[in-house]
């Protein structure tokens, strides 16, 4: 039976930086937003010799990188805006649990985004990672996905406040438009859940108890990718206690405790969740307690109505020379009919009982 877990790579070195994810056919591509209140320019094809040129430190920079495999590519980056190594490694390593990072200049955050298989049973998994820091934003994705598409749309036409806010803010867009495929997803087993239900109702096919070890192994996998982001983002809630972080505007961290809330939200839900298929598979296995003692119910009572045919034909398979009614003309159909007889009998008296 399949095990959802988190996929085991090679033993790496922390600074190791090696692309260990699934996704090893898509190209590195990168899109630059550069913003303000006033104004917004797109690099919908940003290469690495535009990195001095095209950022404005004195506005909102965010650039996103689809694809991992260029590994020089994502070393030049990291160079250019000294970022660590090991935190490179972690954005390469796609075996790392969700996880944030704070440094003096830097706040570094990956969480993995989950979303339902088309095709099987299993969920698909992909690791995004993220640099903060004072008016950059740098975001990673294993494979170009429509994640953050109404979020662009958001800077190009202006809509709502992002381009009002710093790049902490755009940041917890960021976090909040991946938790939303935690909640796509959730969505989605709760359906299989139901049909699930529906047929353990129907029958007690061996397929669906496998189903059902299937989906519980999903939500124990969003349970183990929502525990450590519930911890990270409680984290943040620390930073604006002791007021430590100056990467994060004091007003934007009241949108971090939403995600925060989101993430108990969440678990909560799976807890609920877990349960309700914790009753279909009890229901599953009541199911066939019912239909087996059915079964022995149906086989007693044909023992039960033999059993005395059995003796009748036990006693007159004794070879005595002197047994009464073995010399009788009618013997033959004198027993055969008080045998019928006692079968009728034995019927109706089970179906008084109700026993059947």
């Amino acid at each position: 039976m399949r095990k959802i877990k988190y996929k085991k790579g090679r033993k790496l070195q922390h600074t190791s930086l090696e692309y260990t994810g699934v996704h090893k056919d898509h190209e590195t591509e990168m899109q630059l937003f550069v913003y303000n209140d006033a104004d917004v320019i797109e690099y919908e094809k940003f290469t690495v010799l535009a990195l001095n040129s095209c950022f404005d430190y004195t506005k909102n920079n965010w650039l996103n990188i689809h694809g991992l495999n260029d590994i020089g590519l994502i070393k030049t980056i990291g160079d250019h805006f000294k970022v660590d190594d090991f935190l490179l490694a972690d954005i390469l390593n796609t075996t790392k649990r969700t996880k944030l990072e704070e440094q003096p200049d830097i706040l570094f955050f990956n969480i993995k985004s989950l979303l339902p298989s088309e095709y099987s049973d299993g969920l698909k998994v992909e690791q995004l990672s993220f640099i903060l820091k004072d008016g950059i934003l740098i975001s990673f994705q294993e494979k170009r996905s429509d994640f953050f598409t109404h979020i662009r749309e958001r800077l190009r036409t202006h809509a709502g406040i992002v381009r009002t806010k710093k790049v902490d803010y755009l940041l917890y867009l960021l976090l909040d438009a991946v938790m939303e495929n935690f909640y796509i997803t959730i969505e989605d087993e709760e359906d299989n859940i139901e049909e699930l239900i529906d047929l353990t109702k129907k029958g007690a096919d061996p397929v669906i108890l496998e189903k059902i070890e299937n989906h519980r192994d999903n939500f124990n996998f969003l349970k183990r990718s929502i525990i450590p982001l519930r911890d990270s983002l409680y984290y943040l809630k620390t930073i604006k206690d002791d007021d430590t972080n100056e990467l994060i505007q004091k007003e934007t961290f009241n949108f971090f405790i939403r995600l925060h809330q989101k993430s108990l939200e969440l678990l909560e839900q799976i807890d609920s969740d877990m349960s309700s298929l914790e009753s279909a598979s009890n229901f599953y296995f009541s199911e066939q307690s019912r239909k087996m003692n059915e079964i022995m119910k149906t086989l007693t009572i044909i023992s039960a109505i033999f059993i005395p045919l059995t003796f009748i034909v036990g006693v007159y398979g004794m070879n005595f020379d002197y047994m009464p009614e073995l010399r009788e003309k009618n013997g033959y159909f004198i027993v055969m009919g008080t045998m019928f007889l006692l079968v009728i009998a034995l019927i109706v008296y089970f179906k008084k009982r109700r026993w059947f």
